[in-house]
């Protein structure tokens, strides 16, 4: 067992400090158990990309950086199982190296597997769920120490899988894969935002993964990024909606140089190489940004946009750039696409948090009409009172917690808030 003592811990933006005593990096599955069984208070932490306080606690941190990923292919089942901690940059190549594929990855490789499915962290696509809808299989570590195995089909998983960390410690994954495929990224500048709104389905059904890029103000989409796969009878992307076909490489943020973007211009590569915004090799800033995102049906998009286009002179000075994509429903309690195909509003700002965070009621009052679920890992107002309304199984997931987590060994002030608080 690694200990760290805490002292000047910053989350990956630098904007927020944990605050628990210790963190502790098991060197095995052993050490993890007692790491557990042993605290009164104990939270599993990431890779250190949430900007809230979900992942810290007043007790132990356990970090799953240095154990073994033991990662182990199911070429008969189409499956992979990977440890929690690892990334999926790294999982990723490790799968194109072999021959398989995950559906998809989020716009950074390097966020933990298991961070980003108890967060429901997506990537983009009509038809493609968030990275938590390939989970097949958890080996979680519960309160007492003990190693809980579950699989899809077993009574409570669905509530498992998005589990915010409430449940225990997921030490393993297990995950659908598929065999391997390649990409091509096109960019396509300033398209014009009645065009793609007069049939926003079939603008983002354009190409396998669609992400708009916008500031909120003016008439255009600053970027949309298409990324097509190449196995598809679909053609090749030589249009989108009035856009202007990029010459060069661009970086999401006007001004920024693409240097740490994947490959662009139409060249074709491996999924691992082109689902991701970024490159695993570098980090695609210093941190200096906040984030939010909102998910709402998708039969509210259009609707919603507009919304947040009338609020650009509240929120353009606050922002470096808004993606929207788009993701299919499924069936995860906690999931925010839980029972329905939706968008993602997300807004990197500024670091400039004490305005971003007295703009974020204001927003989410705009978009209550929606239903709109805030993204757990990034900043919101919203309480468990609020919350829970949006969530047809809310209730459901508090009585597993409560069960799998009796005396609250992994409850923080983050869970008191959003979720175990009252909500009548």
């Amino acid at each position: 067992m690694i200990e760290e003592q805490v002292r000047d811990t910053l989350n990956w933006a630098g904007n927020y400090e944990y605050r628990a005593s210790a963190i502790e990096h098991p060197t095995s599955l052993a050490d993890l158990q007692r790491a557990v069984s042993g605290s009164t208070r104990v939270r599993a932490l990431g890779s250190r990309h949430s900007f809230n306080d979900i992942a810290d606690t007043p007790g132990t941190l356990v970090s799953l950086d240095v154990l073994d990923p033991a990662v182990g292919i199911d070429e008969a089942a189409l499956t992979v199982t990977v440890g929690a901690g690892v990334r999926y940059g790294v999982l990723a190549g490790h799968l194109q190296r072999r021959g398989f594929a995950l559906h998809n990855l989020a716009s950074l490789p390097h966020i933990s597997i298991g961070g980003a499915v108890a967060t429901a962290t997506h990537g983009s696509g009509n038809a493609n769920g968030n990275l938590a809808t390939a989970v097949v299989g958890l080996e979680i570590v519960t309160a007492s120490g003990d190693v809980l195995a579950v699989a899809e089909g077993d009574d409570g998983f669905d509530g498992m899988v998005v589990g915010l960390g409430a449940l225990g410690v997921v030490h393993r994954v297990t995950l659908r894969i598929e065999p391997t495929f390649e990409v091509r990224q096109d960019v396509f500048l300033d398209v014009p935002w009645d065009a793609v709104l007069a049939d926003y389905d079939a603008a983002t059904s354009s190409a396998y993964s669609v992400s708009l890029f916008t500031d909120w103000s003016g008439d255009t989409i600053g970027q949309a990024w298409l990324k097509s796969r190449v196995d598809s009878d679909s053609p090749a992307p030589s249009s989108f909606y009035g856009g202007k076909a990029a010459d060069r490489a661009y970086h999401p943020v006007p001004g920024v140089a693409a240097d740490h973007c994947t490959q662009q211009l139409g060249v074709p590569g491996p999924w691992s190489d082109r689902l991701a915004h970024f490159r695993l090799a570098f980090t695609p800033s210093n941190g200096e940004e906040l984030q939010s995102e909102y998910l709402v049906g998708r039969e509210h998009a259009v609707a919603a946009i507009q919304a947040m286009r009338s609020l650009a002179p509240r929120i353009s000075p606050l922002l470096q750039v808004s993606e929207v994509r788009s993701m299919a429903a499924d069936g995860l309690w906690l999931s925010n696409n839980y029972g329905r195909d939706g968008i993602g509003l997300h807004f990197t700002w500024k670091p400039l948090q004490p305005e971003v965070e007295a703009l974020l009621p204001e927003l989410e009052a705009a978009l209550a009409p929606f239903a709109a679920r805030p993204h757990w890992g990034k900043l919101f107002a919203a309480d468990a009172a609020q919350l829970a309304p949006l969530y047809p199984r809310f209730e459901d997931f508090r009585t597993l917690a409560r069960r799998l987590d009796p005396e609250g060994k992994f409850r923080n002030d983050f869970l008191d808030r959003t979720v175990f608080g009252t909500t009548a």
